[in-house]
């Protein structure tokens, strides 16, 4: 074969990882032209990878001719190359104008040779055409100079790689690259809605013109152009333009499509490939405890302090990786705390560890009291929380329930976390109506959920011990295994103590829970006699839930203290309403609960305590939040619906109480199963609750 070789310049060529394109001239090439452009169209295919113009300005263009109008074109780089073969029909020679259908090999007086091969190999088979556009030949018969466009199908591919050849050729050429040469969007989140962005550079003989750009395939309704700078522009060489695309995907899946550019090449459009691996994130997700499980007990020393807190002291206790929880990747933990045996009147306050003290209480107690409270506490770096006691001396006992997830890193262990729906205090246990539960009761209970009960993962109850004989504790759990050593509600003779908790459920076996076969079903003990009321406050579902609702822990805030004017402007008298309105810094449009933790400072009566949304229209719910005594300082854990306005009710019923609030997080509707208007979504409805004779 004659060889002929050039040696020039810079490559240009955009990669699927490049961020930028590459230093090309902003002149036109002139002619005559030795250039080889590659369009993969919607991706790799065989043995090419990537779409680019190979013109000898970072590369060898090595060009070689034989005998019969046999062509051989190689772009050669330090690592890799790339190569066409071409030739005529067996016993022809190539003309100008005509368009000769190819094979890879075996070709005869009906078909060229036309083949592609680079340094990862070549096509097993192939097929396509070329279409020649100019050929010059010498005295002797030799070819040289040649221009071409072609189509190559490899191994079957029904989309064609296209191209331009040109070889010491006059004929003029469209060509433009792109950089990246395809859009990865990465691992993505299908509540998130991330950018790409494209530029575009002509680097032909003669401009580039393009239309709109259009995302094609399968996937292409998980993307969106969001803005194109190169729609009705014709570039000069060396100008360039911009589309940015941006992902939309809903569902979980690895979606790909193509970006097409119109243009005036001979692929009649540039594409780009695009992928995106959505995912659900976990975060905001819960988890909850098989079973609760105690982590610190001062009275017996579990977890590293044994004897009581004194007054003003702090200690910190490790929260993750203790006792089947992880050790990275918890954001938030759900607790309940008791206290035992104070000797003043005081509070305890449990917050993320390494954090200065707040402003704000876990539980508030008497002296002398026994009695515990709900609380969800952001981990601090170290994965600890601190707990600070502020007069006198008190023992103090946490159980963990469950967990919200702070990072990815749970899901590779456990999987997909939970999502949070709220209800309308809902009563679904009164055992008022049927009998007192006598000292060492343990009962199955259930709430009916029909369509929706498979997606029934726990509930989250307001759960009230009312008049029990003697002081003791009430024990909520899932029923999967023996009673856990933990308590829920910690109660003192003749009181009306309740507290909120998540309880994890199991479906109710066929036959049992009165006909009502896989309703959600949890397990309670009694140490006293009592009679016991359950109100319905959320559902965790199964992460997939339309409008489920993820948790964003923060450092305890106080939102409300009515002895300072902060949020109410007094105290509340008998029969009064108070709206409280979340600070502004605090809520999205996605927000839809706070969880607080809500305190009565000394009634002057017996009285209760409700809170509901705001400027819904809404009456008052029946359920309660608080029931405190004359004189009493107590808390409770409250998830605070808020209404459209951002805020909420409270209201009292007798006598006149100050009220302080205080936030350690927020609940917002996660988008990726967000459907419907905010607040607006109807919630699966209870269609019936019961709970079993007590057992002892």
């Amino acid at each position: 074969m004659n060889r002929i070789r050039s040696l020039v310049g810079v490559l240009v060529a955009g990669t699927c990882l490049a961020a930028a394109l590459p230093a090309v001239a902003l002149a036109a090439p002139t002619a005559p032209y030795t250039v080889l452009t590659v369009d993969l169209a919607e991706g790799p295919s065989g043995p090419i990878t990537e779409s680019t113009v190979y013109d000898g300005s970072t590369e060898t263009m090595d060009a070689a001719t034989g005998a019969g109008d046999q062509f051989r074109i190689t772009a050669i780089r330090s690592d890799r190359y790339v190569r066409v073969d071409a030739a005529p029909p067996a016993g022809q020679t190539w003309h100008a104008g005509q368009t000769y259908p190819t094979v890879r090999g075996g070709r005869d007086a009906t078909q060229a040779l036309f083949d592609m091969s680079s340094t990862a190999g070549g096509c097993a088979r192939a097929n396509g055409s070329i279409t020649v556009s100019d050929v010059a030949h010498d005295v002797s018969g030799a070819l040289t100079a040649f221009g071409a466009s072609y189509e190559f199908h490899c191994d079957g591919d029904v989309v064609a790689i296209t191209g331009e050849i040109r070889w010491n050729s006059s004929v003029d050429y469209v060509a433009a690259v792109t950089a990246p040469a395809g859009l990865n969007f990465g691992t993505v989140d299908v509540a998130d809605r991330v950018s790409r962005t494209v530029r575009v550079r002509a680097v032909g003989s003669v401009p580039s013109t393009f239309g709109a750009a259009v995302v094609a395939g399968t996937g292409a309704g998980r993307f969106e152009v969001t803005e194109d700078t190169c729609s009705g522009r014709t570039l000069a060489v060396g100008a360039e333009c911009a589309v940015t695309v941006r992902s939309r995907a809903t569902s979980p899946g690895q979606w790909r499509a193509v970006l097409h550019l119109p243009d005036n090449s001979v692929a009649g459009r540039r594409a780009v490939p695009l992928h995106v691996s959505a995912v659900r994130s976990v975060v905001g997700t819960y988890y909850p405890m098989a079973t609760p499980t105690r982590i610190m007990d001062t009275r017996t020393g579990n977890g590293g302090v044994k004897g009581k807190i004194g007054a003003g002291r702090k200690i910190d206790l490790k929260v993750a990786g203790r006792d089947g929880l992880p050790w990275t990747g918890i954001g938030a933990a759900v607790l309940n705390v008791t206290v035992s045996g104070p000797t003043a009147n005081s509070f305890v306050t449990v917050y993320p560890g390494g954090e200065a003290l707040p402003t704000a209480s876990t539980i508030n107690f008497a002296k002398g009291w026994l009695g515990s409270n709900h609380a969800t506490v952001k981990l601090g770096a170290g994965g600890d929380v601190s707990v600070y006691n502020r007069n006198g001396e008190t023992d103090v006992v946490i159980d963990v329930i469950g967990f919200y997830a702070g990072d990815e890193s749970v899901m590779a262990a456990r999987g997909m976390g939970a999502q949070v729906q709220w209800y309308e205090p809902f009563r679904v246990m009164d055992t008022r109506t049927r009998g007192v539960i006598p000292a060492g009761g343990e009962f199955n209970a259930w709430i009916d959920f029909p369509r929706y009960n498979p997606k029934v993962k726990g509930l989250i109850l307001n759960v009230t011990a009312v008049s029990p004989q003697k002081a003791g504790f009430l024990t909520v759990w899932s029923g999967e295994g023996p009673r856990p050593n933990t308590s829920t509600v910690n109660y003192a003779a003749g009181k009306v103590v309740p507290n909120l908790t998540y309880v994890k459920t199991m479906p109710c076996p066929s036959g049992s829970c009165n006909g009502a076969t896989g309703a959600a079903r949890y397990r309670l003990y009694t140490s006293a006699t009592t009679h016991i009321v359950v109100d319905l406050v959320g559902v965790v579902d199964d992460g997939t839930e339309v409008d489920g609702m993820r948790f964003t822990p923060m450092s305890p805030t106080r939102i409300v203290d009515s002895r300072i004017g902060q949020g109410l402007p007094t105290a509340l008298g008998p029969n009064a309403t108070g709206k409280v309105t979340a600070p502004s810094v605090m809520v999205t449009d996605a927000t839809q609960m706070l969880a607080m933790n809500v305190t009565a400072v000394a009634p002057t009566a017996n009285t209760v305590v409700t809170v509901w949304p705001a400027d819904t229209g809404r009456p008052k719910p029946t359920a309660s939040n608080l029931n405190p005594a004359p004189g009493q300082v107590v808390s409770n854990g409250v998830l605070g619906v808020l209404g459209p306005q951002d805020a909420f009710h409270v209201s009292n019923l007798s006598g006149s109480t100050h009220l302080v609030a205080d936030v350690v997080g927020t609940f917002q509707v996660y988008a990726g199963t967000a459907a419907g208007t905010r607040r607006a979504t109807a919630k699966p409805t209870v269609t019936g609750s019961g709970w079993t004779p007590s057992t002892r």
